[in-house]
């Protein structure tokens, strides 16, 4: 009998240490350092005001309101659903588009200070998705992106460090999260971490089977495209060298994405740095909008404890750790005199414990738990049919689904770019481009990034080229009102012009899109 206890005492102490092996494996690789999660918190916060201040303030007229180059009858004759559920298509003012703006600005500051972040941040899911349904021509697959990873922002508790409702790292049960190392470790941690991998993934495979990418010259066809490039991009192109060694660094980061969830320590560092370095650069050479500095925003919680205890100690060292926790401090809304604030800030689950029992506490974690394990697999299938992975009905570059793909410029670049022509003819059939003030020409611009004014109008220019007659008489009738005096006609070409690896090939190609009566 001794002999048969002492058995089943090491196979249980066998069992109970591989068990904790595996909790270790997993916590190490899909738990995220509270203080990255801070970070993210500040960088989504950073990334939705730069959004909203630096690409759609300046465009808030043109591309949101009734007199700009969608109207709200345009929008609901072509896309009936986003017009009748867009917060934004109520009305066509400019004084109603600027205070949703500012209402979602306002709430970006609180994710970014940490004040009510999960409210805010799913507060400002459904305004950039009401913006979004306003005008589907300007959006991108970094803003489907921000918008995921800001439903991530209302499951996380990104306020446990460097926030003005700080709560106490202390552990909520070990049921959805374990802090045995300081790491969050949860379902929700676990999927985000998956959803970005999953992003870069998706690219490599379509970079395998591309014929432009694996010849090496798929960044110099990306660096071709003049209406995209800027700063330092036309430099880079004149240098073939530098952009074959960019096309095979890039594959092979793609190719390593794995590592972000696989490895630990510096290699994983060392990974996001180099995602983290790629995403700058393309920042500096392509007019991208706030795509870069979104995928920069969520690589910082794939960075190690190791990583943020560096920065701790350099924090130390100057001092700024000190200043900033002093600041914090003093700002939080937590008061002393009502030490029950902070225990009920704690967490939402720990008040609604004290309304359920703990069975059906756990029920609704695990509910919650297979639900976003469900929305993540659906949104899984949905990009490797929107990227061609798999065959569908409705799959295909012009289709809603390849519209909506997160494979930048894969499985092969644009083999042209484009530009607009906006013929302003008068009363005496002299006739004037409105885009640049003087005579027509459709001869190959110097540069033609020059002839788009933002990023709005470029990204307008490429996804309503397809648009229904209605989105273009609404275009033309914007640029009769903009128009000088006398002008009779307004007539919109898109100029094509194809290009290789080499640069322009051939003579530009003129398409009428639209004449229209002034």
């Amino acid at each position: 009998m001794t002999a048969v206890s002492s058995e089943s005492t090491t196979a249980t102490g066998a069992d109970a240490s591989r068990l904790a092996s595996l909790r270790a494996f997993v916590r190490s690789r899909l738990g995220i350092d509270p203080r990255a999660l801070a970070a993210f918190r500040i960088g989504l916060g950073l990334v939705v005001l730069f959004d909203l201040l630096a690409l759609r303030a300046p465009g808030l007229v043109t591309f949101y309101t009734d007199e700009g180059v969608l109207t709200r009858s345009a929008l609901a004759e072509t896309t009936p659903v986003l017009a009748r559920w867009s917060l934004h298509a109520l009305s066509g003012s400019v004084w109603v588009q600027a205070l949703l703006l500012g209402a979602t600005g306002v709430l970006a500051a609180c994710v970014l200070v940490g004040y009510r972040h999960r409210l805010a941040a799913l507060a400002i899911t459904l305004l950039l998705a009401s913006l979004h349904a306003r005008n589907p021509y300007l959006v991108n697959g970094g803003d489907t992106i921000l918008i995921s990873l800001l439903v991530f922002a209302a499951l996380l508790p990104l306020e446990l460090r460097w926030s003005l409702r700080s709560r106490r790292s202390r552990s909520r049960g070990t049921s959805d999260s374990h802090r045995d190392d300081g790491r969050v470790v949860s379902v929700a941690t676990a999927i985000l971490l998956l959803h970005v991998v999953v992003i870069y993934a998706i690219n490599a495979i379509l970079k395998f089977r591309s014929d432009a990418w694996m010849a090496g010259v798929g960044a110099q066809r990306i660096l071709q495209l003049e209406d995209f490039v800027y700063l330092l991009g036309p430099a880079i192109a004149e240098v073939p060298a530098v952009l074959v060694a960019i096309n095979w660094l890039w594959t092979a980061t793609l190719a390593a994405s794995v590592l972000l969830v696989l490895a630990t320590g510096r290699l994983r560092t060392a990974t996001v740095a180099a995602f983290v370095g790629a995403h700058l650069g393309m920042a500096v050479t392509m007019r991208l909008g706030a795509f870069p500095f979104v995928m920069v925003a969520v690589l910082l919680v794939f960075l190690p404890p190791q990583f943020w205890d560096r920065i701790d100690r350099y924090g130390s060292t100057i001092g700024f750790g000190r200043r900033l926790e002093s600041f914090v401090r003093g700002a939080r809304i937590e008061r002393k005199s009502e030490p029950a604030s902070e225990e009920n800030a704690t967490t939402g689950a720990e008040s609604a414990g004290a309304v359920l029992s703990p069975g059906l506490l756990r029920s609704v974690r695990l509910a919650a738990s297979v639900l976003l394990v469900c929305v993540f697999v659906a949104i899984v299938g949905w990009q490797v049919a929107a990227a061609g992975l798999v065959d569908t009905p409705v799959s295909g570059d012009d289709s809603t689904l390849g519209s909506a793909s997160w494979a930048f410029f894969a499985p092969d670049p644009p083999d042209s770019y484009s530009w607009y022509v906006v013929e302003a003819t008068d009363e005496s059939g002299a006739s004037t481009d409105l885009v640049t003030g003087g005579p027509v020409t459709f001869d190959r611009p110097p540069n033609a990034m020059d002839r788009y004014p933002s990023t709005l109008w470029k990204r307008y220019g490429t996804k309503a080229q397809g648009a229904g007659d209605p989105v273009l008489e609404s275009a033309g009738a914007y640029f009769c009102d903009r128009a000088p005096a006398g002008i009779e006609s307004v007539t919109v070409y898109r100029v094509e012009q194809p290009v290789d690896a080499d640069g322009p090939v051939g003579e530009p190609i003129r398409h009428q899109r639209l004449s229209r009566a002034c």
